[in-house]
């Protein structure tokens, strides 16, 4: 690790009292970090990689290391203590997994139960739930944003081509940009193409298209958000077979609004790839409606789970949505 610091630090072209005065840390505590003779704290080693251009994976694996070396050593037993630690490791990973479904067993029973009623449906039904789900999607995800635009002018809009009178451009944009998204979406899903970064860049350069160009389906110019972001498309390779695909689509809504790698849009493609995940797995739209005391409860929520890191307080949140579209689904045939 050690090495790589001073690396990195030297082809930036710095010295070690510029890194001290950008990261606000002692000069000293530079010097002993580059020598070996003391160790960064985790705070210290992502603002070491974010400055140093350092991947932080490499960073963060190397810092990881040097713990666990300076705390075994070349003890007689280390080898075999480590593979009972990753064992450990993975069984712990296991058990919270475990842990999360159990807390929420019977909610998930019901869901498919009313996954399974949907499924039973003929072609025709199947088409109808679809298109009006799809209407209400996209305009409860533009209300969420502040659009102006009733149910019935949205359908207008996007439907049959039309221009309101006393509704902005933008108003308009976004409810068009909304439905190629959800048909760009419903393509990737019949293409059996899961959630990737080259289709997530693309659905956020969607839904700013003709709004705000400069910045759409780009991250923020910041290295760290680069970092993150392949930590999390890891992050969801090696989780999708493995969690129900609510709760992996529950967490994936977390970890992109934790990110925050957009300048703008960030709450809409939490919510885009939430729903990207549950439509690949014959759900339907978690969408939240569109009245504000409904609004403020989701957003309630949402900060309630990331102060409490709590993920179970979104996912059951979301548990409860989900069965409600189920059940609206329903509720479109058998009257």
């Amino acid at each position: 690790m050690k090495s790589l610091l001073k690396n990195a630090r030297e082809q930036k072209g710095l010295k070690t009292r510029e890194v001290a005065q950008l990261l606000r840390i002692d000069q000293a505590l530079i010097s002993k970090f580059e020598s070996g003779t003391r160790k960064p704290t985790k705070d210290q080693i992502i603002k070491l990689a974010q400055l140093l251009e350092i991947d932080y994976e490499t960073l963060m694996i190397a810092w990881l290391k040097e713990k666990i070396l300076y705390e075994i050593g070349d003890e007689e037993f280390a080898l075999k203590a480590l593979i009972l630690v990753e064992q450990e490791i993975q069984n712990n990973k296991k058990e919270i997994n475990s842990t999360i479904v159990s807390s929420v067993q019977n909610i998930l029973d019901e869901i498919e139960i009313l996954k399974n009623k949907i499924q039973s449906f003929n072609h025709f039904e199947l088409r109808q739930i679809s298109k009006t789900l799809e209407l209400e999607f996209i305009f409860k995800s533009i209300r969420l944003n502040g659009n102006s635009l009733t149910l019935e002018e949205t359908k207008s809009v996007i439907n049959d081509g039309l221009t309101i009178s006393d509704k902005s451009i933008q108003n308009h944009l976004e409810a068009i940009n909304f439905q190629e998204t959800a048909l760009y979406i419903k393509d990737l899903n019949q293409k059996k193409i899961s959630l990737n970064e080259k289709d997530f860049l693309s659905i956020h350069n969607l839904i700013f298209r003709g709004i705000e160009s400069e910045n759409s389906g780009k991250y923020k110019n910041d290295s760290l958000i680069l970092r993150k972001m392949n930590l999390f498309f890891n992050w969801y390779e090696s989780h999708k077979n493995n969690l129900h695909p609510i709760i992996l689509a529950s967490e994936a809504h977390l970890k992109i609004l934790e990110i925050n790698p957009f300048e703008n849009g960030n709450l809409q493609m939490a919510n885009l790839t939430l729903n990207w995940i549950l439509l690949q797995h014959n759900y339907v739209y978690a969408s939240i409606e569109d009245n504000q005391e409904n609004i403020n409860e989701y957003l309630s929520v949402l900060e309630e789970s990331q102060l409490q890191k709590d993920q179970s307080i979104f996912i059951n949140y979301i548990l409860k949505i989900e069965k409600e579209n189920l059940n609206r689904a329903i509720q479109l045939i058998v009257k």
